[in-house]
């Protein structure tokens, strides 16, 4: 039985084809993506963790490999601003509607700008959180632009 979050629900809506991944998530692990790719057995880098940040004063999606960081300054840039810094979590979680460690790029409760790291396009399908800790969404690079009207660019470092 599938999972209905935001995410799936959006996907639907869009008719893009996508498999889900639900698992166990263990309470005590804060490295949600890094422990989805485990416990999937998938590789760091074609699972993309969902970070909300600030970019001047607009609330950005930034989607990049769990196995690196975000580099600010490119993120900043690609959208043609100043500076970059990470989201409030209390405010990121209710312009979304997730929770911490469960959000999607995918169905967010307002819609935000959103970065994807080029790297996605190495692989073809990747893995995002599906909306809630435990469950990931496998998908084509495509369809996760498509989904996220996403902008793709170099904005992950290892």
């Amino acid at each position: 039985m599938a999972l209905g979050t935001p995410a799936t629900v959006a996907l639907d809506s869009l008719g893009i084809t996508f498999t889900t991944h639900p698992y166990e998530h263990d309470p005590s692990n804060q490295d949600y993506g890094v422990e989805a790719a485990t416990v999937l057995g998938i590789a760091p880098e074609q699972v993309f963790k969902t970070l909300m940040t600030m970019v001047d004063d607009d609330m950005v999606v930034a989607v990049v490999p769990v196995s690196g960081k975000l580099d600010f300054k490119a993120l900043a840039s690609a959208l043609g601003g100043k500076k970059a810094t990470m989201a409030d979590p209390v405010v990121a979680q209710r312009r979304t509607g997730y929770v911490l460690g469960g959000i999607s790029p995918i169905g967010q409760k307002l819609t935000h700008r959103t970065v994807v790291d080029e790297t996605v396009e190495l692989f073809d399908t990747v893995f995002v959180s599906g909306g809630k800790r435990g469950f990931d969404i496998e998908l084509s690079p495509a369809d996760l632009l498509r989904a996220t009207d996403a902008l793709l660019g170099a904005i992950a470092r290892d």
